[in-house]
């Protein structure tokens, strides 16, 4: 969902680019408008050929940006043909230096809009990370679960900044990616307890906040995060403990939890919980309709809904689930969301 997310802001720079020379372009031939008026009296139908290149470029500006229409010349009216032919060659060279000019220009922009969205998404970590402190007081207990870098870097700033706490990690089973994490918050100095996923709701209880990552940040401000989240989310509920989620602002997603492409049933290999060699006698064993007796499901994500989450941290800020929409607004583009469901449709 990332890629795609990334793909999506990169159109919509894009776009944006597009518009904003266009504004220029058509502030430029105003002001030539302007000249034109002031000291070109002998020819009449200089100005009213002006403001047809202005109506040009305003309806260029104002119909919906296409990547298919984003380097199209003008369209030549018949009245602007025929000045462009009589003042001759030069002109016409002229302009096609001019719109040249204005193409490579558009192209730099956006390449260093790109190269910004590139560093924005390098150093996403250094914003959310200064925000540990506001968050995080003294002698606090948080509980997080598996191993995330986002978090574990959120827990590094605030150790950094001499804060003293203690974090609860739940080992994430079946891949255990929680023993990494705790290994890697011992090594930082910072007091970790390891406990079995099954044993949140009993120490939830001790728990001052939850702080875990997310695989994607749905539009409406749901959050899709590895397999048992949602039983955490669950119990910081039912406890009053806030549950604080950490994500770059390029998991922010525009699709909702019901689109085909948000994959929540997506499963992993049954050999992460059991050993084949160890159960391929169960294989044998079916009913009557051939299905085996045994059957192993391991899934990689949960959903944990909006009403569970209590703050978005993300290198924009702290957000709430319902300012989700906003965001989206700020970072894709409508049309690219409208042609998106199209083709779900």
């Amino acid at each position: 969902l990332a890629v795609g997310n990334i793909v999506r802001r990169v159109l919509h720079i894009i776009k944006e680019e597009d518009i904003s020379s266009t504004a220029v372009g058509i502030e430029g031939l105003s002001v030539t408008v302007d000249s034109d008026d002031e000291f070109d009296s002998e020819h009449d139908d200089r100005p009213a050929l002006s403001a047809a290149v202005l109506a040009a470029h305003a309806r260029n500006a104002l119909r919906a940006p296409s990547l298919q229409t984003l380097l199209e010349d003008i369209p030549v009216t018949p009245a602007i043909s025929r000045t462009a032919s009589s003042t001759g060659d030069s002109d016409g060279k002229s302009k096609s230096a001019g719109d040249k000019s204005s193409t490579r220009k558009l192209k730099h922009d956006v390449i260093a809009a790109i190269g910004d969205l590139i560093d924005e998404i390098d150093s996403c970590y250094e914003p959310i990370s200064e925000q540990a402190v506001e968050l995080i007081h003294q002698n606090e207990v948080i509980l997080t679960l598996g191993r995330s870098r986002t978090v574990k870097e959120f827990l590094y700033a605030a150790k950094e900044k001499k804060r003293s706490f203690r974090v609860f990690v739940a080992e994430g089973a079946p891949r255990y990616q929680g023993h990494v994490l705790a290994k890697e918050l011992v090594e930082k100095g910072v007091q970790t307890t390891v406990i079995i996923d099954s044993a949140v709701f009993a120490m939830i209880s001790r728990v001052n906040m939850v702080i875990v990552g997310a695989h994607a940040i749905m539009a409406n401000g749901g959050v899709i995060a590895p397999v048992g989240m949602n039983m955490v989310a669950l119990a910081a509920q039912r406890h009053a403990v806030p549950f604080v989620v950490v994500a770059g602002s390029h998991k922010l997603c525009p699709l909702y939890p019901h689109n085909p492409e948000v994959l929540l049933n997506e499963l992993k290999s049954p050999s992460d919980l059991l050993d084949f060699g160890e159960f391929s006698d169960c294989m044998n064993f079916s009913t009557q309709d051939g299905s085996p007796l045994l059957n192993v499901v391991n899934p990689t994500f949960d959903y944990v809904p909006p009403k569970l989450v209590s703050l978005f941290v993300t290198d924009t800020g702290g957000h709430s689930p319902s300012y989700m929409y906003r965001l989206i607004a700020e970072y894709y583009s409508a049309d690219d969301l409208v042609v998106q469901r199209k083709s779900t449709a």
